[in-house]
């Protein structure tokens, strides 16, 4: 970004008054100028000098993607009058160094929206009483609660702890989202809770545990800078990261003839822009491009293969095939009470049975099918067991040159040719003994039916070439929300996770999480398979009866959503939407809560390289605003041991036991709340007192520990006090004594608001840039020696480490075997989504973002400068595809699948280019609602939706 465009950044501000806007420009050309090293005039640099002289500035981190860049804030002003006045990148931040991407620099104006939520909305009658059909009017926090209790209660006496849900989000601050989880999992004993991190990273996720056995990335973004080559997989990276792409820029500039870039997409875009060359593949055979270079590995150049590091450090390992694409089964009740017509069915017959198709039958044929075969899907399982190099060796087989270009070429206008060169070109790149690459790759692995196999074969082509856990080379999967690794991984606000990697299922999990939390044994409960996408289903079950929509915005982000509005509005239950802004889910919901937005709150963020920042509350929150933490807090006080901790039988006929005689026992009574139990208990009041006249406190606002001068009347009907004690670092401490000593480790709160982040695990004091590596890791180290296996790794993940053995087809033998601090190489094979286009259908759909706008559009859409930038969601089309059907740039046409159509304006010479077979539509407008298109596969293993490939038909509107 050159310097006149930085500048001009940092001078927008048309809503400020002209003497503001007057007052601001010298400071903030100045800061500009300053930040990329241009001089200064000395009378800019006096006006600057006085424009900021009663300006607070402070550290934050930014409210968008799962980067993790630090930013400045500038506030000036006193109590409710506070205002952020400017934003700037953070210089000190090492992520980003100071540069801010186009979102970022108006992290300020995102709060300030005309239309921000001020105080709670109910549905009404005329008289003023709740009623589904009315309309909305303001009501106060006591009443809002008064009805969130009454049908809590209500779905618990009719469907137990599955009828209460939450929709949570990777974009709760760590506080909140454990919060969130306490209240779910230990007060209401329910595990359907999950982020809407599903949909971006489970895939990963899921990879990471089979491989690893342990979550989140081995590198970090310095490998940016030591690596030589840097392969996107599925990932724009320029638009979706672009302060990361911003550092590979200015890595292949700086050795441009040895630093290559290679871009493996479905269609062209900005990332394409920087590539050596670029490979556009058929949607979903990414699965057989990782095999190809394999097979290239093994077959032909089996001398790059370390077989010192396999033999220490590698099984080889395989799991079954027919699992299905992770969507309805037959028998279930909205199928056999005829919610879904027969257009949609001829899809989801396919999650019971299909036939292997001629695509398919080679990849498929080491696994025991031929084509024609009928295939019998079984719901997706992590099941595994290894096998012999042999076995893993005959898996490769099919992956030859020729089949795998016929099936991976993606551009018809390529040539056959052009397309094998390339990919002998890719498999060169890797197998270059002294070559270290980073592959990178974001939604277009995860969002994918076979999103989980996706990930573990990209380990695969690192592992035999020793190109993993080191300095400048690994497989590195950047995840999409700013704390989808912070708050939805390791806090654990997955249905079926607990905090640091542990389990609801696992007994010793469930057992440590209930002493960390001071309540009865047997209180959580050991089912969680309550995803986001059977949440949505059993809403339409009628066995979710209470669903609360918290950071995200669950009705338009998820797939097939006109099932899940229409079940929302029309049946018999009660669904809440908290949000700053009255996007889809809030205009679906029964109630409103006006949330607090990031800077209004204090807060902690994970990002993709395990970089914990955290910040402090800049501003008072507009209205009656409160944070997400606050509003689960509050409700916390409405149900008692006696409410909640006594005998349920759920679906499954599993019992949860009456743990009441044991919650006596540990001195709790009968009326005790959750409140004194989860929150405000001794533990916190005694070990984390307000301590306003030192750092991090001194100075700064905190509405949930002070109140503030707003006088908020809370949900008790009384002016808002304040909880008295430091809730957000008791919140903060207890999550992390989790994950310390067992290779989570986190620092302290205090030394957060001194630093710009750490990567975990942070042991005696010092952060750890790559985990597995015994020069790095300290806990690679540790168990390297006592393992004595006399390796330079050590990968003591410790899920699934002990597995039967068998062959491609099964296991033959089940005596398990431990595989201590073993990764894994796994066989898996390409096979069809259940979806392609057809004669009907002749278009694949891809859905994903642009860089101006975040997620659904709630925030960004509201910031007039990028609203102005880009004001619709467009369908990118080829233009000869275009002129085939009657379009040209412009035009208005629909975009219609099994599930539903849209309208939208016709795009063909923007900044994505997808070949003929492929359209892209965004999915920030609500006003071109595409997911009311797309499908509601997901990969049966991690249970992440597959957004990328769909069959459409598109026509004139």
């Amino acid at each position: 970004m050159d310097t006149l465009t930085i500048v001009q950044i940092y001078l927008i501000g048309e809503n400020m008054s002209l003497s503001r806007r007057e007052f601001l420009k010298s400071s903030a050309a100045a800061s500009a100028a300053a930040a990329i090293g241009m001089s200064v005039p000395a009378e800019l640099e006096a006006n600057a000098n006085a424009a900021e002289s009663n300006w607070r500035w402070d550290k934050a981190a930014c409210r968008f993607c799962g980067t993790g860049c630090g930013i400045m804030l500038a506030t000036t002003g006193d109590g409710k009058d506070r205002k952020i006045v400017a934003v700037k990148g953070d210089p000190a931040a090492p992520v980003n160094r100071g540069l801010n991407c186009i979102k970022g620099y108006f992290n300020a104006k995102i709060m300030y929206g005309a239309d921000r939520l001020t105080q709670p909305l109910l549905r009404v009658n005329d008289k003023g009483e709740f009623d589904k059909m009315g309309k909305f009017a303001p009501v106060s926090w006591k009443r809002a609660y008064d009805e969130m209790e009454k049908h809590i209660r209500k779905a618990l006496k009719e469907k137990g702890p599955e009828g209460v849900a939450v929709f949570a989000s990777g974009q709760y601050t760590i506080m909140e989202g454990y919060a969130a989880q306490k209240m779910m999992k230990g007060g209401f004993r329910s595990n359907a809770i999950d982020p809407n991190a599903r949909h971006c990273m489970a895939s990963a996720v899921v990879g990471f545990y089979q491989t690893f056995g342990i979550d989140e990335p081995s590198g970090c973004y310095d490998d940016i800078e030591l690596t030589d080559t840097i392969v996107t997989w599925g990932s724009n990276m320029a638009e979706m990261h672009p302060i990361l792409w911003s550092r590979v820029t200015d890595r292949k500039l700086t050795d441009p003839d040895r630093v290559k870039v290679v871009n493996i997409q479905t269609y062209t875009h900005r990332t394409c822009d920087l590539g050596d060359f670029n490979i556009i593949f058929r949607p979903n055979t990414d699965l057989a491009l990782w095999n190809y270079l394999a097979r290239e590995i093994v077959y032909n150049h089996p001398e790059a293969i370390d077989w010192d590091f396999i033999k220490k450090n590698i099984i080889f390992a395989a799991g079954p095939v027919n699992i299905g694409y992770g969507m309805r089964r037959a028998g279930e009740k909205s199928f056999k009470d005829g919610k879904y017509d027969a257009l949609e069915m001829e899809t989801y017959k396919k999650e019971m049975s299909k036939a292997v198709s001629p695509l398919e039958a080679p990849a498929l044929e080491p696994y025991g099918y031929k084509e024609g075969d009928i295939m019998h899907n079984t719901p997706g399982t992590l099941k595994h067991w290894e096998i012999s190099f042999e076995e893993y060796k005959k898996s490769l087989a099919p992956y030859t040159l020729d089949y795998t270009a016929k099936l991976c070429k993606g551009d018809p206008e390529e040539s056959l040719d052009s397309f094998k060169k390339k990919l002998q070109d890719l498999a060169a790149l890797y197998i270059e003994k002294d070559r270290k690459v980073v592959s990178f790759w974001t939604m277009g692995m995860n969002q994918h039916t076979r999103g989980t196999w996706d990930n573990t074969l990209s380990y695969n082509v690192h592992f035999m070439l020793n190109k993993q856990a080191r300095p400048g080379s690994g497989a590195f999967s950047l995840t999409g929300q700013p704390s989808a690794c912070g708050t939805a991984r390791e806090v654990g606000t997955f249905c079926h996770r607990l905090p640091a990697d542990m389990m609801v299922k696992n007994p010793k999990h469930r057992a440590i999480t209930e002493k960390g939390w001071h309540i009865p044994a047997g209180t959580l409960n050991p089912v969680g398979n309550q995803h986001i996408m059977k949440i949505h289903r059993d809403i339409e079950d009628g066995v979710v009866k209470f669903a609360w929509v918290n950071v995200c915005n669950a009705y338009q982000d998820s797939a097939n959503a006109k099932h899940w509005v229409k079940a929302a509005r029309e049946m018999d239950n009660f669904i809440v939407t908290s949000d700053g802004y009255p996007g889809i889910s809030a205009m679906v919901s029964d109630l409103i809560l006006p949330s607090a937005m990031i800077y209004e709150k204090w807060g902690a963020y994970g990002n993709a390289e395990r970089r914990s920042q955290h910040w402090r509350q800049q501003v008072l929150p507009v209205g009656q605003a409160m944070s997400d933490t606050w509003q689960w807090v509050e409700l916390s006080k409405r149900f008692t041991v006696d409410d909640l901790w006594g005998p349920y039988t759920l679906r499954n006929g599993k019992k949860l036991p009456d743990v009441r005689q044991k919650a006596y026992a540990m001195g709790y009574k009968p009326d005790t709340t959750m409140f004194e139990i989860l929150y405000a208990n001794d533990r916190a009041k005694k070990n984390y007192p307000l301590a306003l006249d030192q750092f991090p406190q001194k100075g700064y606002d905190n509405s949930e520990c002070l109140g503030d001068e707003r006088n908020v009347v809370g949900t008790d009907g009384k002016v808002f006090k304040g909880y008295g004690f430091m809730l957000h670092q008791y919140l903060w401490e207890e999550y992390a004594s989790f994950g310390r000593g067992h290779g989570h480790d986190l620092a302290d709160f205090v030394t957060y608001h001194k630093v710009r982040g750490l990567k975990w695990p942070v042991v005696n004091g010092k952060e750890t840039a790559w985990r597995f590596n015994v020069n790095f890791d300290p806990y690679a180290a540790k168990h390297a020696k006592k393992n004595g296996r006399g390796s330079e790794f050590a990968f003591y993940g410790p899920l699934a480490k002990a597995l039967p053995h068998g062959n491609l087809k099964g296991v033959q033998d089940k005596k398990k075997k431990p595989l201590t601090d073993k990764a894994k190489i796994f066989a898996r094979p390409y096979m069809d989504p259940p979806e392609m286009p057809d004669e009907t259908y002749d278009l694949w759909l891809c859905t994903g973002r642009v860089l101006e706008h975040w997620h659904s559009g709630t925030m960004t859409m509201r910031v007039p400068e990028l609203y102005r930038a880009v004001p619709e969601a467009l369908v990118y089309m080829n233009p000869t595809a275009a002129h085939e059907r009657g379009l040209k740039d412009g035009d208005l046409c629909w975009v219609e699948s099994r599930r539903g159509r849209v309208r939208a304006r016709v795009e063909t010479r923007g900044r994505n280019r997808p070949p003929k077979p492929l359209v892209f539509v965004p999915w920030f407008d609500e006003r071109v609602f595409i997911n009311k298109v797309t499908l509601d596969a997901t990969c049966p293993m991690s249970k992440q939706t597959d957004y990328k490939k769909c069959a459409v038909k598109i026509y004139k509107a």
